[in-house]
């Protein structure tokens, strides 16, 4: 069954942008938030959750019901997220995601420090 993403370009307060300071991030966002999020990122190349139907994704901070377009495309790249990338071939609108700038390649490296 096909999907859409309902987000598809990145949004400017996005953590996973070299830039953003997560601190500054609206709708209170904050460390400890963000630390939970550390259970979205896949170990790489782990083929586990294939077939279970559940994939932890992080939502993008502007709504409850988007994905983070940073955090999708570092699980579909350098994150491996085996499981993220087979469930992204259903995608009809992949092809028109867009990252707005430099990007962290690690969710630590996303943390306030």
């Amino acid at each position: 069954m096909s999907w859409k993403l309902k987000r598809t370009r990145q949004c400017k307060n996005c953590p996973w942008l070299k830039d953003v300071d997560p601190n500054d991030i609206p709708n209170g966002y904050c460390e400890t938030k963000h630390e939970n999020l550390k259970s979205t990122i896949a170990t790489p190349g782990d083929i586990s959750s294939l077939g279970s139907g559940q994939i932890r994704v992080m939502a993008c901070h502007e709504t409850d019901d988007a994905h983070c377009v940073g955090w999708l495309m570092n699980q579909l790249g350098s994150g491996n997220n085996i499981a993220m990338r087979m469930r992204m071939i259903s995608c009809e609108n992949s092809k028109h995601i867009t990252l707005v700038g430099d990007q962290h390649e690690t969710f630590e490296e996303t943390l306030p420090g």
